[in-house]
């Protein structure tokens, strides 16, 4: 009987029977010739939803049903045409009539994995859904119901509380996962530095210097887990050089902020250049294929990196970027409303300034960048690791004779064609104001717009004001951000697009998004999460669970992995301790282990 299930579903061409619970629920498949598709429906329900690996596209087409438990919601792809639709994975719905043959049995959901297709169900019955794989890759899953969802998005979250009285009160932290493992990583560390270090007046106190990053890997994680141990350790040794030579010249009291993004894209470009280069020299010494899986595995993935650096004596926040991560500032103005002020450019094969700078480093290299993509492959244009892009052809074909490797890129000319160095801005926090900030992987930022995310946000801080106007909780740090502040939190509309290298989110370019803010919801103690729950899919509890249920590696057709950051400035409580905020923080054990 199973293997008929199997085989029913394969074809379509007859109407498959599931034993669930000892019982057989029956499903009707019906064609949708108007969109040159086979579709999978009941008359109450008919919808596809596409993806394409290579476009990373998630556009919707909403067409809603009642059915068993509620509304239904189905999307469909945008970016093909009709007749080119056929041709893409797809996420297909449809519904039983258990309820009708059983209505006293539970009612839960379920999603088919069928190769590159998935269908979602209705089914009854209390016993549990089996996962079985066949050679065609065939698997059963249970939909996440809403709680586990949510306990999905929470398992990673973190949040501190900043006593020390030098314009941070508080920062979250979450990560969700597509990739298995993830393929994200992120890193933060708070320095005090003493008064002679930092170049303060005799009679000053010592200062903090605060970091926080986050990574963004691609063809593996340990480039982006290497970063993670390392890279903040790189950029403040080369800080403390700068700054002890600053104070040891009587004319200086700081070193000039030329000088700081020097001692920045120095840390970056040195631990790169041990990564990439560093490694090939210890191998060739050892002559061991062990060590050379384990010295150059973070040099033959890749990772972006995003550093936020914060330095309290001087009240500056230095962003370096190196990559397609971003970073944005949220800042309240006088007319009541919070504006959306990016700090870091989309770094990739797509970005105009980027494109100019890499044919003018390669002149005579027609293709270096291709279709938005490095050689047309790679899509950010500055990455730690990548070394495929970064090594000679000779070294490569060194290392592959020796120990393994790939055959280089056809197009391979004049490497580098890939640089770590960042770009840096430098902005002036304003703690009194209540400016936060917000670090995030382009998982995040192809669902949302820079202005969606100020936004919520803004819509999550008023929430936790009203909690703590209500007296519940430790709410002290939200009270130092704003006693008397005007409760409505509207962002600016940005008067014209953006030319500055920001790409729109995918799901701005494939359908229209006004009316998009009703479908925002505030249910998260961490603001990170907060934002991860509205990317993907906020108050849609249907949508939200779907992309949550899909196993790796599909869903890396839907959705990213995703690491968000967010940072409080405000005037807060100095008693030199950071704690836990155990309200916002999945698990104590493991955020206490960070301390």
């Amino acid at each position: 009987m199973r293997r008929a299930t199997i085989q029913a579903l394969r074809t379509a061409r007859r109407a498959p029977v599931w034993r669930v619970g000892g019982r057989k629920p029956s499903i009707s498949f019906t064609g949708c010739p108007s969109l040159g598709l086979r579709s999978y429906s009941t008359p109450k329900l008919s919808a596809t939803l596409q993806s394409s690996m290579h476009l990373r596209t998630f556009s919707v087409a909403a067409v809603s049903a009642v059915v068993a438990s509620g509304a239904w919601y189905a999307y469909q792809g945008g970016s093909q045409t009709p007749a080119a639709a056929g041709t893409s994975s797809q996420i297909r719905a449809f519904t039983s009539n258990a309820h009708a043959e059983h209505p006293t049995e539970t009612a839960r959901r379920a999603l088919l994995v069928d190769n590159d297709q998935f269908y979602t169900a209705t089914l009854s019955g209390e016993k549990p859904l089996q996962k079985n794989t066949d050679d065609s890759d065939r698997r059963l899953l249970e939909m996440l119901t809403p709680e586990q969802a949510t306990q999905k998005l929470r398992k990673n979250e973190e949040s501190y509380l900043v006593n020390r009285g030098k314009g941070v009160v508080r920062y979250d932290v979450v990560q969700v996962p597509s990739n298995s493992p993830i393929e994200d990583d992120h890193a933060e560390k708070i320095v005090e530095v003493p008064a002679s270090n930092s170049a303060a007046n005799e009679g000053q106190s010592s200062s903090d210097w605060m970091f926080w990053a986050v990574f963004d890997g691609h063809s593996g994680w340990t480039t982006s887990a290497k970063l993670r141990n390392v890279l903040i350790s790189y950029v403040a040794r080369e800080l403390n050089t700068t700054y002890k030579l600053a104070s040891a010249d009587p004319s200086l009291v700081l070193p000039s902020s030329i000088a700081i993004d020097a001692a920045i894209k120095e840390g970056f470009v040195r631990l790169d250049n041990d990564i990439v280069h560093g490694s090939v020299k210890e191998v060739f010494k050892s002559n061991s294929r062990r060590a050379a899986a384990e010295l150059l595995a973070p040099a033959l993935s890749g990772s972006c990196a995003l550093l936020a650096f914060y330095n309290s004596q001087t009240q500056d926040l230095k962003v370096a970027c190196a990559g397609d991560s971003r970073a944005v500032l949220g800042r309240r103005g006088e007319n009541g409303k919070w504006t959306a002020t990016a700090l870091s450019e989309d770094q990739t094969g797509g970005t105009p300034s980027e494109m100019k700078r890499l044919r003018e480093e390669h002149p005579g290299e027609p293709n270096v960048v291709r279709n938005g993509r490095i050689l047309g492959q790679l899509e950010p244009s500055r990455s730690f690791g990548d070394a495929f892009y970064k090594w000679s052809k000779e070294t490569q074909d060194k290392i592959k004779r020796q120990f393994f490797g790939r055959t280089p890129h056809p197009l391979l000319k004049t490497p580098p064609y890939v640089t770590a160095e960042p770009i840096i801005t430098t902005t002036k926090v304003e703690p009194s104001q209540g400016d936060f900030l917000v670090l995030a992987t382009d998982g995040l930022w192809e669902m949302l717009s820079n202005e969606e995310v100020v936004g919520l946000v803004g819509q999550w801080i008023e929430e936790q004001k009203a909690a703590a106007g209500a007296g519940t909780g430790n709410k002290s740090w939200i009270r130092s951000l704003f006693s008397s502040q005007p409760t409505q939190l509207p962002v600016e509309t940005p008067k014209e697009a953006s030319t500055d290298g920001q790409r729109r989110p995918i799901r701005q370019q494939q359908y229209d998004i006004s009316g998009a803010a009703s479908r925002f919801v505030v249910e998260d103690k961490n603001a990170a999460t907060h934002l991860v729950r509205n990317a993907m899919g906020g108050k849609d509890k249907d949508m939200l669970c779907a992309l949550l249920t899909l196993p790796s590696p599909y869903s890396r057709r839907y959705r990213d992995d995703v690491t968000v950051e967010v940072i409080f400035f405000g005037e807060g409580a100095d008693s030199r301790t950071i704690s836990i905020n155990e309200d916002a923080s999945a698990s104590e054990e493991k955020v206490k282990a960070k301390l």
